[in-house]
């Protein structure tokens, strides 16, 4: 009973260091490169979005390096699930989310093109080193092309990020600082989820899906309902999907690369469908919202209420499949 208290300690200490040391992480890359010479809007779509992201790919890396990949796979998936169904789904309740017609164009298409890719490698519940590498290798040209467009259609210094002002020195430690401590939690993190799942007589697949899953995706919850609760929600959607679109290039790919992932069937046939149909109907409402009202589209409580019912749902499949 002591070791299960220990790992579930582990877990929500993990989750903490995590927390904070993706702050200092990305505070200290972000403000060193503005003293580099890198615009605001480059820093906004790549080191802050992927920093963002810093959590899942440490906990991603350390279970790879652990033997746990399917901790880093159902983590991927279920934060997916996580984001439309807790995230958007608890926002929307609060706050209708206004859709913007660009994600129609552009940010769509893109997490559309992703899942399915991410379905075709996992249909064989295997994840190889090349299917890892080329969903890891479409993250760079993916980032060139955002920043490429942002430019052209919002000019250099569209992207409201906010850095903070510190000196090089300052900002490299806090950079170093960040990292070391991430790398620290995640290990923590990963250690006390392995440990868990053997108490509990589940699959790292299960705990990645559920714990670590809701954890990660616990501080976008707290600060999409915090900005929904102040009028600033109108970034929610894309963000959301940016994350999801990071989750399966950068973070379900880390595992497969240190090698190859033998996994349960149900990573297709339950979790990745269930991830590609949440996804489905996000899609299928951003649509039908701006065919019905093209200014001042939204999306409303009646859609929050059915994702946060599809997202129960799916718990319930999950513990009883």
């Amino acid at each position: 009973m002591s070791e299960v208290w220990l790992a579930a300690l582990a877990v929500v200490a993990g989750f903490a260091g995590l927390v904070w040391s993706a702050d200092r992480f990305v505070a200290g890359s972000a403000a060193l490169a503005q003293r580099l010479g890198l615009s605001k809007l480059v820093i906004g779509l790549t080191i802050v979005s992927l920093g963002t992201s810093a959590p899942e790919i440490m906990v991603a890396v350390s279970a790879g390096l652990r033997g746990a990949g399917e901790l880093a796979v159902g983590n991927a998936i279920g934060s997916n699930l996580a984001n439309i169904g807790l995230v958007l789904g608890a926002t929307a309740l609060i706050a209708p989310l206004p859709v913007q017609r660009h994600l129609i164009g552009q940010e769509i298409p893109l997490l559309l093109v992703v899942t399915a890719l991410a379905g075709f490698m996992l249909r064989d519940a295997r994840l190889t080193a090349v299917e890892s590498l080329i969903l890891l290798g479409l993250l760079v040209p993916l980032l060139w092309l955002t920043v490429r467009y942002k430019k052209r259609h919002h000019g250099e210094e569209e992207e409201d990020v906010e850095i903070r002002d510190y000196s090089r020195f300052r900002a490299t430690a806090w950079f170093l600082a960040g990292l070391a401590a991430l790398l620290a939690s995640s290990e923590i993190l990963v250690w006390g989820a392995q440990h868990l799942a053997t108490a509990a007589g589940v699959s790292p697949l299960v705990i990645g899906l559920t714990v670590v899953a809701v954890g990660t995706s616990l501080p976008e919850l707290a600060a999409s309902i915090a900005s929904a609760l102040r009028g600033h929600y109108d970034l929610a959607l894309g963000n959301i999907i940016g994350s999801n679109v990071f989750n399966i290039l950068a973070v379900m790919s880390v595992p497969g690369i240190i090698h190859t992932l033998e996994m349960e069937q149900a990573v297709f046939s339950r979790d990745y469908l269930a991830m590609l149909a949440m996804t489905l109907l996000l899609v299928a409402a951003i649509s039908a919202s701006l065919w019905r009202r093209p200014v001042g589209a939204h999306l409303g409580r009646r859609l929050g209420a059915l994702l946060l019912a599809c997202y129960a749902a799916y718990y319930w499949l999950l513990f009883h499949h």
